[in-house]
């Protein structure tokens, strides 16, 4: 039997958490400079520039025996490069909340912490079915990723399965993953309510009247729809009780 990484650098900040929420803190060997979490414990971790310009030297130098990265965060030459220097590389790419939670437990049993990994799951599971059963009428909820240009959360993401597993229906169901559109086509939405992310574009208030006009607006933690990993379950939550207290 194969023993599970012993070195571990993550370019992915959910999936650094996730692994330090496995309990396998003590495997972790890098890390990029916007894995932040756990704050106050992860500063302990060497860090190895950005997810997109990890300092490939560096991460070689730290000899891990394991690199996780992910499809869309990171990108491909720096992938290629790792394993060309003979570097394994574990590459993500969970595009909806079934998938995120299959690879939650495939990472449990590449690290030996089954266990925990099946309680993310099972936690996660309760929190959609917390929702109610199906087939109620589900408010459309836009939430734009970019300004300018305006840029929505389309259809195969994350961002909108998640949205979907806390109760919501995509406004832009059926489009690209990130389609352009102006802010007439936003408002032929018709949405009933609008996210406004502080990720991967920092939304902020300021923003906030302008999609207003079309429907009520929020902002909310980038991290609720990017975010995989320890923190689904409450993340489905949130986002509920968000988009409820804007539609009534």
């Amino acid at each position: 039997m194969t023993p599970p990484p012993r070195r571990i650098v993550s370019l992915v900040p959910s999936l650094t958490e996730l692994v330090w929420a496995l309990g396998r803190a003590d495997a972790l060997a890098g890390r990029t400079r916007f894995c932040t979490e756990p704050a106050g414990a992860i500063e302990r971790v060497p860090a190895i520039g950005g997810t997109k310009t990890p300092d490939l030297d560096a991460i070689a130098a730290l000899a891990p025996d394991l690199v996780i990265a992910n499809r869309e965060e990171n990108r491909r030459e720096d992938v290629e490069a790792l394993r060309a220097a003979g570097i394994e590389v574990l590459l993500t790419d969970p595009n909806g909340v079934d998938e995120a939670l299959d690879m939650i437990a495939a990472l449990g049993r590449l690290l030996e912490c089954e266990a925990e990994a099946a309680r993310l799951v099972t936690e996660t599971r309760a929190a959609i079915a917390e929702g109610g059963p199906a087939g109620g009428a589900r408010p459309a909820v836009f939430a734009p990723v970019w300004r300018n240009p305006l840029m929505g959360l389309g259809d195969a993401t994350y961002g909108a399965s998640v949205l979907e597993a806390a109760g919501a229906a995509n406004a832009l169901a059926g489009r690209a993953r990130y389609p352009r559109l102006t802010m007439d086509e936003a408002a032929a939405l018709r949405p009933d309510a609008i996210l406004l992310p502080d990720e991967p574009y920092r939304f902020d208030e300021r923003h906030v009247p302008a999609f207003a006009a079309i429907a009520p607006t929020a902002v909310i933690d980038g991290r609720l729809l990017w975010w995989y990993g320890p923190r689904m379950a409450g993340a489905i939550r949130e986002l509920r009780a968000i988009v409820r207290g804007l539609v009534g």
